[in-house]
């Protein structure tokens, strides 16, 4: 059995889903068409949900006949890339998609989001972390501030920071913050997918990738596995998409007669110990 899964994600093709974590997928590039590993799937394309998606999940049906895995490449701050992608990948699976094409979980949820910024962000003592990423939404932006403190709470750093290119308070600003607090250096460490900073900043150093090509295949190569496996008992993952928004945004209430009680899908709401993405506290 095992052997017969391998060659099954084997034959897999997967095209990654960006949202504001990557610029719209352009930050993914790297991943397109690089070699797989060992028994690892193949990755064909990254694009933004919409048509773009669409086109490249159409092309990646008609080139080859094995599963077709779409990762919604989240690094936990980006519920609405889920629930677009699900939207315009639902109608594909009543089509040429049937029984091929399945929605993966998210790359990373907000835990391993921390972790991964605690690992990047290294050794502690006087110096600063900052936490950057482009600006979203209100709501994704202020999840990034969270994620902050939480890195300082669990980290080995006096200080850490939140800058948001594009958004307040920007990089410079950011910068400026650690200084006056008392910082003797900085370190700009990336919230996203793409680069720390865009543009240099002096006295500020560039800490480098969130994460190491190689480390994101491996976790899109794990959430393929775990796709494949549950399109072969005719889940594709479309519905447990639909639903990530729930929760997220301004808080609401239920009128009368509506469900207080939600049940979460499997895969979206924890990790399991062997999961590549997870990072021990």
């Amino acid at each position: 059995m095992p052997a017969r899964r391998a060659a099954t994600v084997e034959l897999a093709t997967v095209v990654l889903a960006g949202g504001h974590e990557s610029d719209g997928g352009r930050d993914l590039a790297a991943l397109v068409e690089r070699r797989p590993a060992a028994n690892g799937p193949t990755v064909r394309a990254a694009a933004a949900p919409g048509r773009q998606l669409v086109e490249a999940v159409r092309s990646a049906l008609a080139a080859a006949d094995g599963p077709v895995c779409v990762v919604p490449m989240t690094l936990g701050r980006d519920p609405a890339l889920v629930a677009d992608t699900a939207r315009a990948l639902r109608w594909l699976t009543a089509g040429e998609g049937r029984g091929r094409l399945t929605l993966t979980a998210p790359f990373g949820a907000a835990e391993h989001l921390i972790g991964w910024l605690r690992a990047a962000a290294g050794a502690g003592g006087e110096g600063a972390v900052l936490v950057t990423a482009p600006a979203a939404g209100p709501f994704e932006d202020a999840e990034l501030f969270r994620i902050a403190r939480l890195v300082r709470q669990y980290g080995r750093h006096r200080w850490v920071e939140v800058a948001l290119a594009g958004g307040d308070p920007d990089p410079a600003a950011g910068a400026e913050r650690c200084r006056l607090l008392g910082a003797r250096e900085v370190t700009a460490v990336p919230a996203s997918f793409g680069p720390a900073l865009r543009t240099a900043l002096p006295g500020v150093r560039d800490g480098g990738p969130l994460l190491r090509p190689s480390a994101i295949a491996g976790v899109v190569a794990a959430r393929t596995a775990a796709a494949v496996h549950l399109l072969g008992h005719g889940e594709d993952g479309i519905a447990a998409g639909l639903d990530a928004e729930h929760g997220h945004g301004y808080a609401h209430s239920h009128g009368p007669g509506e469900g207080r009680h939600h049940t979460h899908p499997h895969g979206h709401s924890h990790q399991h110990p062997h999961d590549p993405a997870h990072i021990p506290h």
